[in-house]
């Protein structure tokens, strides 16, 4: 919005009210953030070759030179070719190459063949980078002031997901060189944050009706909305993030042999994919190793564990005793100062299933496709991880995947029942 309300309770003179931001700064504004989130990417990718910035491991994952081309797709589908007069596509060819699943907008290249996308090289990418950068910052410079609102808003949108692609970048590559045999290193100076300096143990959640959801003038996506309330029932929630230690008696103690911890997909997933540890965990020696954007790593027993699906999260606490949380008991907890390392380390199983808000609805367009069209068979993560860009997290953010994902950074925290 270019126009900030002051509130009625407000009785300060006029002239002692906050002064509105200009046009002119807020263009200022979002320069700086555009230059700033397009910038990311690049870094984030500049460790990686030409060679590596095609690989695509499996059909969930995608190449970091789709991701910086998609993203860009994004910017010329929904911003310049509706907002920037005169603007010319980059290249008539790249909407059907990336275009990911905006069905509204046309048709798309199938999703795992995305690895087969040799040309256009990685040259003609960054190209279309420049193309677009450079009429996003002209639009931001001269949009006129009716049409500000509408530009920025879906300028926002835009940054937010590049952000989220900026993560993906990161896991996808991860699960790359985890095929590779000679453990590549992307940063040699990756490391796990340590968990935060607070006791261990469990605490009890302010028990009663909460509202959980996005408040505030923030930016959200669509499904972090409407605020509504939940029940909170009288339980406890784990400080901590689950830890390797545990996780090792875990597996000491059988727990992947162990039908009846499991849930009957998880044991199947268990059965097909020969699960024995979490994902990038392998034996070296007798000695437990895990590969990382740093190569091949010791298990560190004091850091939380992390590459585990939801399957494995919920025969965890069904071998602990205790239960994940739902998403409404994280949120209410998180925003109550209750948890240790809520952000920033990993994304947090929960056992709610990605639905709806109560009264939610999907903005409409095409950018309604962006979140509701996937709230069925799938899991709530809440959180952040050690890959998740600067300004990404948010109390009200749900992420999800489906339940057998473990190449993400997912961990878990556990509760218990009173």
């Amino acid at each position: 919005m270019l126009d900030i309300p002051v509130s009625p309770a407000v009785r300060e003179p006029v002239d002692a009210r906050p002064r509105a931001p200009s046009l002119g700064e807020h263009r200022a504004v979002w320069q700086a953030a555009f230059a700033r989130v397009r910038a990311e990417t690049e870094a984030r990718a500049a460790p990686l070759a030409a060679e590596d910035q095609i690989v695509q491991s499996m059909p969930d994952a995608s190449p970091t030179k789709w991701h910086r081309a998609h993203v860009t797709w994004f910017f010329e589908q929904f911003l310049l070719a509706p907002h920037a007069k005169g603007y010319e596509i980059f290249d008539a060819r790249f909407p059907f190459l990336f275009n990911s699943y905006y069905v509204a907008a046309g048709p798309r290249h199938a999703r795992p063949q995305r690895g087969l996308i040799t040309r256009p090289n990685g040259a003609d990418v960054a190209a279309y980078r420049a193309h677009v950068d450079r009429a996003v910052a002209r639009l931001i410079e001269t949009v006129p002031a009716v049409d500000a609102p509408r530009v920025f808003e879906i300028l926002e949108i835009g940054l937010h997901h590049e952000q989220q692609h900026q993560e993906l970048l990161l896991t996808d590559i991860l699960h790359a060189f985890a095929q590779n045999p000679t453990d590549p290193v992307y940063d040699p100076d990756w490391r796990v944050p340590p968990a935060a300096q607070q006791p261990h143990g469990f605490v009890d959640m302010p028990a009663g009706i909460h509202a959980i959801g996005h408040e505030g003038e923030g930016f959200c996506f669509d499904n972090e909305t409407p605020r509504h309330d939940e029940l909170i029932g009288r339980l406890r929630i784990a400080r901590h993030l689950v830890s390797n230690a545990e996780w090792l008696e875990f597996i000491a103690a059988g727990g992947y042999a162990t039908p009846s911890l499991w849930l009957s997909d998880g044991w199947a997933a268990v059965q097909a994919e020969g699960w024995q540890a979490p994902g990038y965990w392998r034996k070296a020696g007798g000695d437990w190793q895990v590969m990382t954007l740093a190569g091949l790593r010791p298990v560190d027993p004091a850091a939380p564990v992390m590459h585990v699906s939801y399957y494995e999260a919920d025969a965890f606490a069904r071998f602990a005793g205790k239960h994940l949380p739902s998403e409404a008991e994280w949120e209410v907890a998180a925003r109550a100062g209750l948890l240790a390392d809520a952000f920033g380390i990993v994304w947090q199983w929960t056992r709610s299933a990605y639905l709806p808000y109560p009264g939610y609805r999907a903005i409409e367009g095409a950018l309604g496709e962006y979140n509701g069209k996937f709230m069925v068979n799938q899991m709530v993560l809440r959180g952040s991880s050690l890959a998740t860009p600067d300004g990404h997290a948010r109390m009200s953010y749900r992420n999800f995947f489906y339940p057998a994902a473990r190449w993400q950074f997912s961990g878990l925290r556990l509760v218990e029942f009173i």
